[in-house]
């Protein structure tokens, strides 16, 4: 009898069915596209085997944009009025899915979608799932962040211990930059891209008519979404968690040990710790310092904490709701000829700006959790990473695995602009393909270590290669981006968000205990493989969240030749039989 036969019969005599939490678990490999035709579509692995089982598999669209279920449309982007914004004569539909949870509650089933744009959005899905585990969306509706200021540019995210959405805000503006513009040609084009969230005609509105109505403190924050089984929402920015270009909040199993991703140039590593479990609204916030002990593979390095002190969400409020700006928190003086800063002052290198400032008196707690990546770098930590992406847990190992979809710039040792103003910590070759790292923990879950697991290989392809223009090996990671584990099978997924590297993204299964690569999936012309996801048991079954954002976006847009196929995918590979 087929695995997938006496799960079923498992299934109707216990509620649900479960694997044995170790075991052997190996996919049939994807080619490398090589074909037009195969370089167009979703392409999945057929069957994996687990336990010396066959599974089959496939990839299973859940919604693409503009999807209409329901009432509502998919993808389609509100203003704060919660009306829909336009582009050009139509509505806009977003092709920028990315992170998308799947939350049980009760006995219904909801995922949310949240898309990377600006203005962003949020749909909050009811789905069914049938006897085999195939799933399928109900209905949809766009969650509102109006009270909050909107979203900006969400990107990965989590599903918390406590099955709430974990959403993300990255590149938020310079606010020092937005308080200095005198005219909207001085804003910067993401915060011009705000305008129509609130009803501003960018070609004509006023500089200030801007600023009263959008505030870059608004942004950058780790946002939380519980979901009531009636399908009502409740939705919170964690301002104590800080404020950076946060990739992704990753929540460690004692509920209060948080770590976040800061995505970009000159970035770093950020470690939360709640006052309570299961409650972000308070807490300490730490970043790290790269104490390096190679330079082999990405390097290695021992990692240092500093602490960045204590805040609660109610006093972080407070002091957005006074309107507090970057020139009341800090002062800012030239370098020294030197390059040294001036006595009192010190240096930042965070997002590449070289800086001396000064905190002033009584401002330490706001600037803390609003310049969070400046008051890191002035206190000795690493904002060095270029560029800093996914994590993913191993509790079989308690180890935390982070991509670094490049290494460049601040990494580098030879890069004076990056490094001026920091303390040039981390000091690598560069590695345009990018690099997963391994984060040893301790018992308290706190990463003392950091070293590189698999480097991409740069590679030149001739002309007459199929693979003519990629810049990474084919057989190899391009551009690392969402992480995922699968728990009980030593298992690391790796999602790729690679432009030159590899025509098309991948997904791959890295068994590591062997060390063995496999490509499972591949995605579209110009997209991206995001929200690359495993659950391990919802409701008897496994998935594998897969979206496919952007497809002809990021390159190839000349290949497009039906507006249709540039809809992002929401779906997953599955079904899996459930693994305890």
């Amino acid at each position: 009898m087929k695995l997938r036969t006496l799960l079923l019969t498992a299934t109707a005599l216990t509620g649900f069915a479960h694997i044995a939490a170790a075991g052997d678990l190996s996919f049939t490999a994807v080619a490398a596209p090589t074909e037009d035709a195969i370089k167009r579509s979703v392409v999945a692995t057929a069957s994996a085997m687990m336990d010396g089982v066959e599974v089959p598999l496939a990839y299973h669209v859940i919604a693409r944009s503009g999807d209409v279920h329901g009432e509502g449309t998919f993808a389609q982007m509100i203003d704060r009025d919660g009306k829909p914004l336009m582009a050009g004569d139509a509505t806009k539909i977003s092709n920028s899915a990315d992170f998308t949870s799947l939350l049980p509650v009760g006995g219904k089933l909801f995922s949310i979608t949240h898309f990377e744009d600006n203005p962003a959005g949020m749909y909050l899905s009811e789905l069914a799932q049938d006897a085999d585990g195939n799933l399928s969306m109900t209905s949809t509706k766009p969650l509102s962040f109006a009270g909050l200021g909107g979203l900006w540019l969400p990107c990965a995210g989590s599903v918390s211990p406590w099955n709430t959405h974990l959403g993300s805000e990255e590149y938020p503006d310079d606010a020092r930059a937005f308080e200095a513009a005198a005219t909207v040609d001085a804003l910067s084009d993401d915060a011009i891209g705000m305008a129509p969230y609130f009803g501003l005609d960018a070609a004509s509105m006023t500089v200030d008519a801007f600023k009263a109505a959008y505030n870059p403190y608004n942004y950058g924050f780790v946002n939380e979404i519980s979901v009531a089984e009636s399908g009502d929402a409740t939705i919170v920015k964690h301002y104590a968690m800080g404020r950076v270009a946060v990739e992704l909040p990753w929540v460690m199993p004692d509920q209060k040990t948080v770590y976040i991703t800061d995505d970009g140039s000159n970035t770093g590593l950020f470690m939360f710790h709640a006052d309570t479990a299961g409650d972000l609204t308070a807490g300490n916030l730490y970043a790290a310092k790269w104490v390096q002990t190679s330079d082999v593979n990405g390097g290695a390095a021992n990692l240092e904490w500093v602490d960045l002190g204590h805040a609660d969400q109610a006093s972080v409020q407070a002091g957005m709701e006074k309107g507090v700006s970057f020139s009341d928190m800090f002062e800012v003086a030239e370098f020294n000829a030197d390059g040294s800063c001036p006595e009192g002052f010190a240096s930042s290198n965070a997002g590449g700006a070289a800086e001396c400032l000064k905190i002033k008196a009584g401002m330490e707690m706001l600037a803390s959790r609003l310049e969070t990546r400046r008051v890191a770098s002035m206190m000795g930590a690493t904002t060095e990473f270029r560029k800093m992406e996914g994590l993913a847990f191993s509790p079989e190992k308690n180890a935390l695995f982070l991509a670094m979809s490049e290494v460049s710039k601040g990494m580098m040792d030879a890069d004076e602009k990056a490094d001026k103003g920091g303390r040039n910590d981390v000091r690598v070759p560069k590695n345009a393909c990018g690099v997963v790292y391994e984060l040893a923990l301790d018992a308290a879950f706190k990463a003392t270590t950091m070293t590189g697991l698999i480097a991409g290989k740069p590679m030149e392809y001739g002309a007459d290669s199929p693979y003519a223009g990629g810049t990474c090996d084919i057989d190899g990671i391009a551009n690392p981006d969402n992480l995922s584990f699968i728990p009980g099978y030593n298992t690391l997924l790796i999602g790729e968000d690679t432009g030159s590297g590899h025509q098309n993204d991948a997904v791959w299964a890295m068994d590591l205990a062997k060390g063995d690569l496999v490509r499972i999936m591949t995605t579209p012309y110009g997209s991206e493989a995001t929200s690359v996801d495993w659950y391990s048991n919802v409701n008897g079954h496994a998935y594998l969240m897969t979206v496919v954002q952007h497809p002809y976006g990021e390159s190839d847009q000349d290949k497009l030749q039906d507006p249709m196929d540039a809809r992002a995918y929401v779906g997953y590979l599955g079904p899996f039989p459930a693994v305890k």
